[in-house]
Formats: structure tokens, sequence, C-alpha cells
């Protein structure tokens, strides 16, 4: 009997250390859903500056000048550095593009020894910044197009509470996260420094470049010279989008035969040269370094290529 409350005393330790531990857990996982849920933007204002001075830095980093347009060196450039909401400035692309080229066709000329890989190397790092940046707006794009009905039911439960539509868009940006939190804090901030209404909606559409944010700057648009009830508008905006979304998906689980068809047609030929390679070096034998061999891959690999056109030509549609 004597030992029955130390086993009670180590009971009572074992469980405060585990409470403990589980509120130390808990308190944690609060902070990082907070830090998750607040955009870039409320992470700006929270320090010591200002909406004018976020605002200008927001802009400058998406390749914008002091008025909110785009910098035309290259237009097409800047709208995909715009539209792909990376930091990269007015001309952070084109130090990426003038640096890219000579370091990999120097690279690959050092490792190869070859004129050819270098000259490839150099095409290559021309247009490898390019390429990252238009996955970037294609990313960028889906995820804003998802958020995007959830943001038009805080605007439309703003409005049939008698909010005006500045103070509900900048619901949004205090409630959304980024991209989309981010987006209409600008829109907001521009509006509230003088900008129109359809102005300020339309930049932030032409700062996104996607078909349904097209579709609500111009339904505040035309809500703002004819008049109307906004918020029947916008749900049925979002009913809209979201039938438009379920579209997609459903297209996109039609198209998926396709697509695994022609990503085991791309790799398995790969694999099977490198399984070669790899358990038989001497294969091919004599014939390795002929130059009907040679002419053969080349002539395989531009099928591949006509292939997977022809395959994404089949499979790519358009809602």
């Amino acid at each position: 009997m004597a030992e029955f409350p130390v086993i009670v005393f180590y009971v009572t330790v074992f469980a405060c250390a585990f409470l403990a531990g589980q509120a130390i857990i808990g308190a944690g996982r609060q902070t990082a859903v907070r830090v998750r849920l607040a955009n870039a933007r409320l992470r700006k204002l929270s320090g010591k500056e200002n909406d004018i001075d976020v605002i200008a830095k927001m802009r400058k980093s998406r390749s914008l000048n002091a008025d909110g347009e785009l910098s035309v060196v290259i237009e097409r450039i800047n709208k995909l550095v715009l539209q792909s909401g990376a930091p990269l400035g007015r001309y952070g692309i084109y130090i990426a593009m003038g640096v890219l080229p000579f370091v990999l066709a120097g690279g690959l000329y050092l490792i190869k020894g070859s004129p050819v890989f270098s000259a490839a190397g150099f095409v290559a790092g021309v247009f490898l910044p390019l390429l990252v940046l238009k996955k970037l707006v294609k990313r960028r794009r889906n995820k804003i197009g998802e958020q995007l009905p959830e943001a038009l039911d805080v605007i439309v439960r703003s409005l049939s509470a008698g909010h005006p539509v500045p103070v509900a868009m900048n619901m949004v940006a205090r409630e959304m996260p980024d991209p989309i939190g981010s987006e209409f804090g600008m829109a907001s901030d521009e509006i509230a420094f003088g900008s129109g209404l359809g102005e300020g909606v339309q930049r932030m559409a032409d700062r996104i470049g996607q078909v349904d944010f097209d579709l609500f700057a111009a339904t505040v648009r035309l809500q703002e010279r004819t008049g109307g009830n906004l918020a029947e508008l916008l749900r049925s905006n979002a009913h809209t989008i979201r039938d438009r979304q379920r579209m997609r998906m459903k297209i996109q689980a039609a198209s998926s035969e396709g697509r695994m068809s022609a990503l085991i047609l791309n790799v398995a030929p790969v694999l099977l040269y490198i399984a070669v390679q790899v358990t038989a070096p001497d294969f091919y034998g004599e014939v390795k370094g002929h130059k009907a061999l040679t002419y053969g891959f080349w002539f395989a690999g531009i099928w591949m290529i006509i292939g997977n056109l022809v395959m994404r030509k089949m499979i790519n549609f358009r809602i």
C-alpha cells in the first residue's frame, strides 16, 4: 500500500506533462494557421510601413510603375512577370535572361567541350526563365480561380449586410490568403486613394489575367454604369464560376487516360534506353557510333514531339 501514493504521484506528473505538451502543440498550430492565412499585404502592413509605401513596394516588385501601369520595355514579358506574382521587379527577368545563357553555355562547354552543346545551352538559357514564368502564371491563375467563388461569397454577404463595395472588397483582403487576398488589398487601396471602382477592379483583373476575373470585373463595371442589385449579380457570377470549375474537373477526368498514355509513351523509350546502357553497354556493338543510328534517334525524337503536340491538341479543351 505504501507504493500506491508514489504511483498516483507519477501518474499525476505524467498527466500534467501530457496536458502541458498538448497545450503547447495546440498553441503552435493556431499560430501556424494565423501565419498561413495572413497574406503578404497584411504582413507588410503589420510593420511600420503605411498603406502608400506598401502598395508602392508591391507595385515595384510586380514590374509596375508608381501609377500602377506596366513599365513598357517588352510589354508581353513584363505582363508575365506581373501575372506570375514573382517579386522580380522591373528588370529582374531581363537580368536572368542575360546572365543564365552565358552560365549554361560556359558550363556545358566545360563539361562537353563542344560548341554545339554550348550553343544549345545559350538558347536554353534565354527561354528557360520565360518557361518558368509561364508555369508560375498558370499555377497562380489556377489557384486564384479556385479562391474566387469563396471571395465572391464574402462580398455578397458583406453587401447583403449593407456595406459598400470597397468595404466588402477590403473584407476579402483581410480574410482571404494569398494570392487573392493581396490582389483585393491592392485594389482596395487604389480605390481608397482615388481610383474609380470599375478602374480598380479592372486593374486587378489585368494583374491576374484569369478569365473568371474578367467576368467579375465586367459585372462590377456594368453595375456601376447601369445600377442594379450587385449582390445578386455576384451570387449568379459565383454560381457560374463553380459550374465552369466542375466542368473543367470533368474534362480533366475524361482526358486523364490520354494524358497517362502520353506520359507512358514518352517515358518508356527513355527508360528503356537507360536500362540498356546500364545493364548491357555493348548491346549496340559496332553500330553504336554509326551515323544512321544517330539520325534514327533524331528522327524518333522529332516524331515523339509531333505525337505529343497531336495528343495535346486532342486532350486540351477550352471552356
